[in-house]
């Protein structure tokens, strides 16, 4: 039930001493005063009609341990306001550190899980669920566990008090609030149920919501005339999510209302005794008041301390989202080469296959490849065929079903991870468009020279986005994007052009793979482009995905890939001559020219 209270607790101490020190302390304050401010209250009474009796005997006022006792409530009174004040400061502050240092926990697990994990839906509704709850709730755990220790206190110090009128007050305050505490840890395991079970309907509405909202989407939801269907769908997800919510809290508010009865009855039960007892000469007026200021503030403790340990169960339950999705497992790092045994050999698929997670057509079949530095290599192939899985194997963002992939001779799992992707320059098709500045689009290319602006020059110089970036009101400091003030929105070929300047980032990468990096530039543009890719290319293995043939033909070697396995590979004119799959597109293609 509390699995996760103690790394919570932890999870708290580590991210400020000094604030949960002074939030324990404060704590305590508040727990001990409130039974000593009932206790000088019958103090004052007792002074009260002490002084009372006095006057109508001697005609004297005898004021004094009236006001005494006063003084000394007021100042007990001001304690408890600046201890609970305090509470709040470090309950505000330490939910500022707290939640930044979950996201952070977040979002650096993220950093080290694999392209296939944030591929699967049941990994995105894992991740959702930690992020839309699981940072608030560590705080929430630790501040219910402080006033649970709060309360404790209180309730001894009543205690012992009340312990002094009748040890069967004392029974009779705790199993009051007891039905009210089952029926709230029940339903709060209900909520945590509903919780896991509506994560795929958040995350459509939080997509349907960006859809709706974002600038890329704005133009075809318009002419479209999609924005009605697409709202009238988070209206439905909406409705089936109340429909949920409002079942549980009437259920959890009507049983809470009914068994809540039973305190209230309880209370005025022990008011009566107390009355009676006083009556009858058992006690006098002041610890009359006392008793019953201690039994309504017992029962007050007594239902915080069971609402604080239902509270705990149901932040458990949701702590649970937070390190389910930190204790991912993660592939061990088990590559050291920092270099191939032996360098010239390039790069080579031997017998390689992939499949993806739960799918049983497999993506590549029996990939033979051989490709050396200095040669370039065209993949040809519809939509689906295989092409870009191809060049994400060869980038280590997946790793081959069955089958390795060599470079200069060592196994890619055996390489270093960052000496092998500095020696990777890729464009994919779906690249990135950053909303930073033009010079750190182009620089994320490698994070090593980030700011470096010689090095955006050079890279935006060959992948010929300089006149674009020149043309710019802040050039190179330049806001990319409408999402911030000032930002420029470039077009799609622009677009390209900066994410192929940011593939020369990597001035040591000996292979260059560019995956549809021209779909929307023209055909004149793209021919200039690859010529200018060749130029820049002949010492270094360059690969490149394209539906064009005018510039597939360019390539040394092309491949043709049809549902995941070569069907076809040779120069363009060996291919053309064999009149096969790849001679058919591409005559398709030219009879379109003419």
């Amino acid at each position: 039930m509390f699995r996760y209270s103690r790394r919570a607790l932890e999870l708290v101490w580590t991210t400020s001493r000094l604030l949960t020190m002074v939030l324990a302390l404060l704590t305590l304050v508040a727990g001990v005063l409130p039974a000593a401010i009932a206790y000088v209250g019958a103090l004052i009474v007792d002074a009260v009609v002490t002084a009372a009796e006095v006057y109508s005997t001697t005609g004297e006022m005898a004021t004094e341990p009236v006001l005494i006792w006063v003084a000394v409530e007021a100042a007990l009174v001001m304690v408890v306001a600046a201890a609970q004040r305090g509470i709040s400061v470090c309950q505000s502050l330490l939910r500022a550190q707290l939640g930044q240092r979950v996201n952070v926990m977040i979002l650096d697990k993220a950093l080290t899980l694999e392209l296939v994990q944030f591929e699967d839906s049941e990994f995105y509704d894992k991740l959702t669920r930690a992020r839309r709850e699981a940072s608030s709730r560590p705080l929430s755990l630790v501040m219910r566990t402080f006033g649970l220790g709060q309360n404790a206190i209180s309730i001894a110090s009543f205690g012992a008090l009340l312990f002094q009128f009748s040890p069967w007050a004392l029974l009779l305050l705790v199993l009051a609030g007891m039905p009210a505490f089952f029926a709230e840890a029940k339903f709060s395991g209900d909520a945590f149920r509903l919780f896991r079970w509506r994560s795929p309907e958040t995350r459509m509405q939080m997509y349907l919501e960006t859809v709706l909202t974002r600038e890329d989407h704005a133009k075809e939801v318009k002419l479209f005339g999609l924005g009605s269907k697409i709202l009238e769908r988070y209206r439905a997800i909406f409705d089936l999510l109340y429909t949920k919510d409002r079942d549980l809290t009437l259920r959890r508010d009507g049983w809470g209302f009914v068994l809540g009865l039973i305190g209230t009855l309880t209370l005025y039960f022990a008011y009566a005794w107390i009355a009676l007892s006083t009556v009858a000469g058992q006690i006098t007026l002041g610890q009359m008041t006392m008793y019953l200021m201690l039994f309504r503030q017992g029962q007050s403790a007594v239902s915080a301390i069971l609402s604080a340990i239902s509270g705990m169960y149901e932040d458990n339950l949701y702590l649970s989202t937070l390190y389910e999705y930190l204790e991912t497992p993660v592939k061990p790092v088990t590559g050291h080469l920092l270099a191939g045994p032996m360098p010239g050999d390039g790069i080579r698929f031997e017998n390689v296959s992939f499949n993806y997670p739960d799918t049983e057509q497999p993506a590549l079949i029996n990939i033979d490849l051989h490709i050396l530095p200095g040669e370039s290599l065209a993949l040809v192939g519809e939509n689906g065929a295989g092409k870009t899985t191809l060049i994400k194997l060869l980038s280590r963002l997946y790793a081959p079903s069955t089958g390795r992939i060599l470079l200069d001779g060592g196994d890619l799992a055996d390489w270093d991870e960052l000496a092998l992707r500095q020696r990777i320059g890729v464009i994919f098709q779906d690249f990135t468009r950053y909303h930073l500045t033009a010079g750190e689009n182009i620089g994320a290319g490698d994070v090593r020279y980030f700011e470096d602006q010689q090095r955006w020059r050079e890279a935006s110089d060959k992948g010929m986005a300089s006149p674009i970036i020149d043309q710019l009101p802040e050039g190179y400091q330049t806001q990319l994007g409408k999402w911030f003030l000032k930002g420029r929105e470039l077009s799609g070929g622009q677009w390209q052009k900066i994410a192929l300047a940011r593939a020369f980032m990597r001035s040591e990468a000996d292979i260059l793979v560019l995956d549809e990096p021209t779909a929307a530039m023209d055909a004149a543009a793209e021919a200039s482009i690859f010529e200018h890719f060749r130029s820049l290319t002949k010492q270094r293995i360059a690969i490149l995905i394209s539906h064009r043939f005018s510039t597939v033909r360019m390539a040394d070697h092309i491949v043709v890939i049809e549902h995941g396995r070569i069907i076809e590979r040779g120069s363009h004119e060996q291919l053309m001559q064999q009149q096969g799959h790849y001679a058919h597109l591409f005559s398709l293609q030219a009879r379109g020219y003419r």
